[in-house]
């Protein structure tokens, strides 16, 4: 009988970063330019969500300015001007090419539309805490992640405007999330924290190192 040699599978391998990807994205030197975009998008987000919180601009060139149909919450009137939003979007949903997508029109008006309320103070403190997170840089690819999530439902929404700015710009922060946070907040909550896929990575630190004569004494 013929002998016929066992078959393994290929082995699983790990393809390595090149190395314009590792100074880009996990390099400590380049994290004054991640700080610069991370302040700007952090900006744009902080703004918006404060204007919908109380219904008063302090975005540069508008510093103080009553926002158009006021606050959209605690107002006494909350998800009046969600339900603008949504109903303008809802208008983009038709003819040949419509801007918004049926089945996102669908989601709309069945689902956000109904709780319009709730999801104004969604969206409101949405975008305050996705602000907050990226200016002080604290868990900063966590907060990109969420930024670029509600780009994608105001621009599935028919909102552009800056969102394709700030999104593309987020997505270069998630990437980038090791360094991102460097001059800021993730500079000490990362190394306490880890990763659900490390640990804690000053306890490892610990771990590893052998103890000193005075700490056997």
């Amino acid at each position: 009988m013929r002998n016929f040699p066992t078959l393994h599978p290929r082995a699983a391998t790990q393809i390595e970063e090149p190395p314009i990807a590792r100074f880009l994205f996990a390099d400590t030197r380049i994290a004054w330019l991640w700080i610069i975009i991370r302040l700007y998008v952090g900006y744009e987000w902080f703004t918006a969500g404060w204007e919908k919180l109380t219904g008063h601009s302090i975005a540069i060139g508008s510093f103080g300015e009553v926002a158009k149909g006021g606050p959209w919450v605690f107002a006494g009137h909350d998800g009046v001007a969600m339900k603008g939003f949504v109903t303008g979007a809802l208008a983009q949903a038709t003819g040949a090419h419509p801007a918004v997508q049926g089945w996102y029109a669908t989601f709309l008006h069945d689902f956000v539309l109904p709780n319009a309320a709730v999801f104004s103070y969604v969206i409101t403190f949405g975008e305050l805490c996705v602000g907050l997170g990226l200016i002080l840089g604290i868990l900063t690819g966590i907060a990109a992640f969420f930024g670029v999530f509600m780009n994608l439902s105001f621009l599935l929404a028919g909102a552009v405007s800056i969102n394709p700015v700030i999104g593309t710009l987020a997505l270069f922060l998630i990437l980038a999330w090791r360094v991102a946070g460097y001059y800021g907040g993730d500079r000490y909550l990362l190394p306490l924290l880890g990763t659900p896929w490390t640990g804690s990575l000053e306890k490892r630190y610990k771990e590893k190192t052998p103890p000193t004569a005075s700490q056997i004494a």
